[in-house]
């Protein structure tokens, strides 16, 4: 049997977190959207980010 005492629960008023992003531009590769959090410190950056290539993203009004 598992215990689920080490599970933290979510915080109800924790602030969501905001993103920026960036787009690279790649010659000999699809471009890249880096999506990383807005207020992420130079070390924090090493390692909060998520690498989208172009063929990841599909039109809003599809998804509707």
């Amino acid at each position: 049997m598992t215990s689920n005492a080490d599970v933290t629960p979510p915080v109800p008023d924790a602030l969501p977190i905001e993103l920026d992003h960036v787009t690279v531009e790649n010659e000999d590769a699809p471009n890249e959207c880096a999506i990383f959090p807005r207020e992420a410190s130079e070390e924090q950056l090493m390692t909060a980010w998520i690498s989208a290539h172009d063929d990841s993203f599909v039109a809003l009004e599809s998804m509707r």
